[in-house]
């Protein structure tokens, strides 16, 4: 049995400083939120009614908006029919929230010509394909398919002598020519002149990417509203055999040939699909056909020094508050004050490593709420030593010794600690159920911790104590003594 003790206590120890030492190495730490490094948080409201579908789909594209401004960790969630973005550590707070406001407006433009790719942009794919427009199999629907792009005569404009830039977001209006990028796997590969927007998404009713079996490839079938279907023949009919690019947020998603005019209503985009790509265009073709206007609800701004300053005044309330605790342990439990001070270090050791690899690879954000539910977490784990050592107190007064103590004490606590546990771990999964924000990270940390506190105390804190109970160096030492601690003769050790 000693040995297993031992076997449980060095295993949870290395466990925690391999952790904590790959941490270290990997240059991980936990990723703050708004409230403790500062940024911006906005809660966008639709005008009128819309499913959820639609608004799952308006999130997607924010996160894409937030992902091209360079923003650590923003968090962005459902709650109701608003959408929630908290943008921490962000530095020009009103651009951030002017960008992400902006309702998003699927347009169809000509293409008038390529343009080099600049030198601070990533260089073109060899061998890039174009889609095209044509008419499918049935004769009742027309594609668009990079195939037949090489038949076409479509004249593309040589580039300007001179380097045009591509245009900036806040000019990418509607009824002008702009220079606008094609982006594939986070790289320029391409860009275009494109001519004013002629149509809007507002056009298409519905788009799903399909499997031609026939042709052995990927494809996305659209097809177009009542009121669309006249203006989509129209420009279709206009633009035969030349270049059509597909426009959402200043990115070029797609550039078709259009082979023959779309009179009908329905239509299909083919090419050189992977399944991906061709779920991704019917993704932006289906929001261009539900566009949603966002109007900002509540605008909040946290400035880094506020920001720096509630981390500051939580990080000096927690180490005092834990010194006061740490030192009334050693004071009243002696020897046994000892052992909470090397198990908490242990679950904090624990504890930093998974908040960190969880910031890290999941974009999990520690809030000041967070840091609470962990301070409140620090007096749970706390009182399960202290139902544990009063257990002993218990044994050890009806007469039995310390080395008969520790171990049976133990096994009757830790059924009381596991349903306090149980009780808490109850508590903040509802409240992560049921809540957003703040309130839902208070109740992940406090969730954490609770697990944290039971694999502790039964790897780390059961096996310690009965091997210090069983040593007479501990069990006898005058000021710190295990006998002491719990108000037992010296000599009981021995017994």
């Amino acid at each position: 049995m000693r040995r297993g003790l031992i076997v449980s206590l060095a295993g949870i120890v290395l466990v925690a400083l391999a952790m904590l030492a790959g941490t270290v190495a990997a240059g991980n730490s936990p990723e703050l939120g708004l409230d403790l490094q500062g940024g911006a948080s906005v809660v966008l409201r639709p005008k009128g009614d819309v499913d959820r579908g639609t608004l799952d789909q308006s999130i997607e594209i924010i996160r894409n908006r937030v992902d091209a401004l360079g923003v650590a960790e923003p968090d962005i969630s459902r709650q109701g029919e608003n959408i929630i973005v908290q943008l921490p550590g962000v530095k020009d707070q009103q651009r951030a929230l002017d960008i992400v406001g902006q309702t998003a407006e699927l347009r169809f433009r000509p293409v008038l010509g390529s343009v080099p790719v600049s030198e601070t942009e990533a260089p073109p794919t060899p061998g890039t394909t174009t889609t095209t427009l044509d008419p499918a199999a049935a004769a009742t629907s027309t594609t668009l398919d990079p195939a037949a792009a090489a038949t076409t005569t479509t004249t593309v404009a040589p580039a300007p002598a001179e380097p045009v830039p591509t245009t900036p977001r806040e000019e990418d209006v509607a009824d002008r020519e702009v220079v606008l990028p094609l982006i594939e796997d986070g790289e320029v590969v391409q860009r275009y002149r494109l001519g004013p927007a002629e149509l809007t998404g507002s056009a298409i009713r519905t788009a799903s990417a399909d499997f031609d079996t026939a042709a052995n490839r990927w494809l996305v079938e659209f097809s177009t509203t009542g009121e669309g279907r006249k203006p989509f023949g129209d420009l279709t009919t206009k633009l035969q055999g030349q270049l059509l690019a597909v426009v959402l947020d200043g990115v070029v998603k797609s550039v078709a040939t259009v082979t023959q005019p779309i009179t009908d209503g329905e239509g299909q985009i083919s090419g050189d699909f992977s399944q991906r790509e061709a779920k991704d265009l019917a993704l932006v073709l289906r929001f261009g056909a539900l566009p949603v206007e966002l109007e900002p609800e509540t605008v909040q701004t946290v400035s880094a020094s506020l920001g720096n300053d509630s981390l500051r005044a939580g990080i000096t309330a927690g180490i005092v508050g834990l010194a006061l605790v740490l030192l009334y342990m050693v004071l009243y439990y002696r020897a046994l004050g000892v052992v909470v001070l090397l198990g908490l270090s242990v679950w904090a050791a624990l504890m930093w490593s998974i908040v960190s690899y969880l910031g890290a690879s999941r974009g999990l954000a520690l809030s000041l709420a967070g840091a609470v539910g962990i301070i409140i977490s620090v007096g749970v784990t706390v009182d399960s030593y202290v139902v544990y050592f009063e257990r002993l107190k218990d044994e050890v007064r009806s007469g039995k010794t310390i080395r008969a103590s520790v171990d049976r004490g133990f096994s009757r606590a830790f059924r009381t600690i596991l349903a306090a546990d149980t009780a808490s771990f109850i508590g903040a999964g509802l409240l992560y159920w049921l809540t957003v924000g703040s309130v839902r990270g208070f109740a992940f940390f406090l969730g954490l911790s609770t697990i944290l506190d039971v694999v502790v105390a039964w790897f780390f804190t059961r096996p310690l104590v009965i091997l210090l109970g069983r040593n007479r160096l501990f069990t006898e030492a005058r000021w710190l003594g295990v006998a002491r601690g719990l108000a037992a003769e010296p000599r009981g050790a021995t017994t």
